[in-house]
């Protein structure tokens, strides 16, 4: 019998919802998106039955909420022509070229180059006053040595933070604020976030383009975005250093949470990657759906892996090229699954705990 090239995990309010009343897309209050980079060519195809299927069908206010790659999904969907937007994100990020040995510079400066083209001339302007959905992003900004650019100084910085973090994820407040850009039209369930000191910024025009930067500045690969429009002065970056897989309260208390996601699993922050006992906590992902591959799906893969940033270094850029677009093939599957799934009413039956 064939493997399911998709799974769908449930929280259990999300769960006795779903075999209630079946999926409908009018259930849906948040759609969140985790950090990850590369990985996210193994969602793009699944994100255009999310823009054909789930978006025309939302009652808002739906809330988008997005941390690094997650941030740049959004800035797609939330477009008047989301799927146009994808299609551009998608083959910049795949064509993405660079010198032999390119600086931190290069690159930070080929990230501003594939958004300002993935956001057209109106893009920003479309997507802070769509009518359904309310733009969420996050991002962290740095304390004490974490606040540096020098190399060797943050480096230290990033260091300690994740030595603290081993004992208490709580520390990492120590050397970040969490600094959530927020469309005011509409406040989201997790407004008013606890556990680390918090920033609320309003999202506007002007803030727009440095905040998504900043969600995805991964510390000594990006430039942090310093001073950011409307913002506490300092230097900004990538969200998923708290803010990782996103253990959060996204969903309002009579809404589901969509979590189109490239694991089986969550991780709450970025140095809690090899620390398996760290998991989300459990009211976090009661009302929360995941849709991913399956294991098996993805050692059926190039490489038998989900694309990541190590692929810049492992393989030529003529070679991840290819392997990339293979990837983003292969996926079609998830996309003609989800479809079927969705045509048949099968997602009750799909469930499996998350």
């Amino acid at each position: 019998m064939k493997k399911n090239a998709l799974l769908f995990k449930a929280g259990p309010g999300a769960t006795r919802l779903i075999r209630q009343d079946g999926f409908r897309s009018e259930q849906i209050g948040t759609i969140a998106g985790a950090s990850g980079g590369a990985k996210w060519l193994a969602l793009s195809q699944l994100d255009r039955v999310i823009i054909q299927r789930v978006l025309p069908n939302l009652v808002g206010p739906v809330h988008l909420i997005g941390s690094s790659i997650g941030a740049w999904r959004f800035s797609c969907y939330a477009q008047a022509s989301p799927l146009e937007a994808l299609q551009r994100f998608e083959n910049a990020y795949l064509e993405q070229r660079y010198s032999d040995n390119p600086d931190i510079n290069e690159i930070s400066e080929k990230g501003r180059e594939i958004l300002a083209g993935v956001l057209g001339p109106n893009g920003v302007s479309e997507i802070v006053t769509n009518p359904v959905l309310r733009t969420h992003i996050m991002t962290v900004r740095g304390r004490l040595l974490a606040a540096s650019e020098r190399p060797p100084v943050l480096a230290a910085g990033l260091l300690f933070a994740a030595t603290a973090n081993i004992v208490s994820r709580r520390s990492l407040g120590a050397f970040f604020t969490r600094s959530l850009f927020y469309d005011p039209r509409d406040l989201p369930p997790f407004f008013n976030l606890r556990g680390f000191p918090l920033a609320q910024i309003e999202l506007t025009e002007k803030n727009y383009v440095d905040s998504v930067l900043a969600s995805g500045a991964i510390p000594l690969v990006l430039n942090g975005i310093r001073d950011i429009n409307g913002a506490p002065s300092g230097i900004y970056r990538d969200g998923g250093i708290i803010d990782y897989h996103l253990d959060l309260p996204t969903s309002a208390d009579d809404k589901l949470t969509l979590f189109p996601h490239f694991f089986d699993h969550l991780t709450p922050g970025w140095f809690d990657k090899k620390l398996p006992w760290r998991k989300p906590a459990p009211r976090n992902i009661d009302r929360t759906v995941l849709i991913c591959p399956s294991p098996e799906f993805v050692q059926s893969l190039p490489n038998r892996k989900i694309p990541d940033r190590s692929d810049f270094k492992t393989m030529s850029p003529e070679l991840r090229r290819k392997a990339w677009r293979s990837v983003v093939a292969s996926c079609a599957e998830l996309a003609d699954e989800l479809n079927d799934v969705l045509d048949k009413d099968q997602m009750a039956a799909r469930l499996e705990p998350l």
